[in-house]
């Protein structure tokens, strides 16, 4: 009762306007969220009960078996794995590989750095669609087709990674790393004990984006994955939602299972992300 007589006292002091956007941003939200409740609701469903106009809004008896179906007649859990495995692995090397590389971009005096930055800032603009091909077939004749190396290592190289994460190391003052230096620090020791913890916030929004990205992609996955027990949630879903068979309330099942994890892990991350884009933001 406190808190929605506090809510009540803060609503009548807003003003106008500000009670007009913050309905307009609860309308959007309400919006966005829709499909995902219709997802969620139409997995627990028949096919019939899907397609009923009109349509019931909330299931009137909840159809467990199209969750059951999906684990035991597909390797729902194996493709699940593969998605963490890949998108855990390939974020972490991201992460490794684009501080590193920000870190030099960023406080490293050397020739040419401007210039190698503007490639970064180049290669931003180019559609990955465009060399996958040549990809593709370089992954093919290193024989790593069908395989986790050839799911995680074209992904390592990201220049996003190094263009957010440079940000964030201009914001460190060079009195830090010139300090370390005096005390005869290593310049790795300088980047890994003094540097990273002051970044963590950036290190953590590229984190999750990376995760978010990798864990949602199709194309790639699907050009490498051969077999079945090598796919991805996302190219599974994708392979039974292609399959000619009447249950949809089995493909809504399969598109829920792929679409959660990503949802939950944006919840419980939301903090740092938020964070760390704000940090990113402010230079000082």
């Amino acid at each position: 009762m406190k808190k929605k007589k506090g809510f009540l006292r803060k609503w009548k002091r807003m003003e106008p306007l500000d009670k007009f956007v913050n309905v307009l941003v609860i309308l959007y939200a309400i919006i966005n969220l829709f499909p995902f409740y219709y997802l969620i609701t139409s997995s627990f469903k028949t096919s019939a009960a899907i397609f009923k106009m009109p349509p019931d809004w909330w299931p009137k008896t909840f159809r467990y078996q199209n969750y059951l179906d999906l684990f035991r007649g597909q390797p729902a859990f194996r493709w699940a794995a593969n998605s963490f495995l890949v998108a855990f692995l390939t974020t972490m090397l991201v992460v490794i590989c684009s501080s590193m590389a920000a870190y030099g971009i960023s406080k490293v005096r050397f020739k040419g750095k401007n210039i190698i930055f503007a490639i970064f800032i180049g290669a931003l603009m180019i559609p990955k669609e465009i060399f996958i091909v040549p990809l593709f077939q370089i992954i093919t004749n290193l024989n790593l087709s069908d395989t986790y190396a050839g799911m995680i290592l074209p992904n390592v190289a990201s220049t996003f990674g190094v263009f957010l994460l440079k940000g964030f190391f201009d914001t460190v003052p060079d009195s830090i790393r010139e300090s370390g230096k005096l005390d005869g620090a290593s310049e790795f020791r300088i980047f890994s004990e003094l540097i990273i913890p002051i970044v963590k916030p950036g290190i953590g929004a590229l984190f999750i984006l990376n995760f978010v990205n990798i864990w949602n992609d199709y194309l790639w996955q699907l050009l490498i994955a051969r077999s079945k027990n090598m796919m991805t949630l996302m190219v599974g879903t994708a392979s039974i939602m292609q399959e000619i068979s009447p249950n949809y309330g089995y493909k809504m099942a399969g598109a829920a299972v792929a679409s959660v994890p990503m949802l939950l892990i944006f919840l419980f991350f939301q903090r740092y992300f938020t964070s760390g884009i704000t940090m990113g933001a402010v230079k000082e």
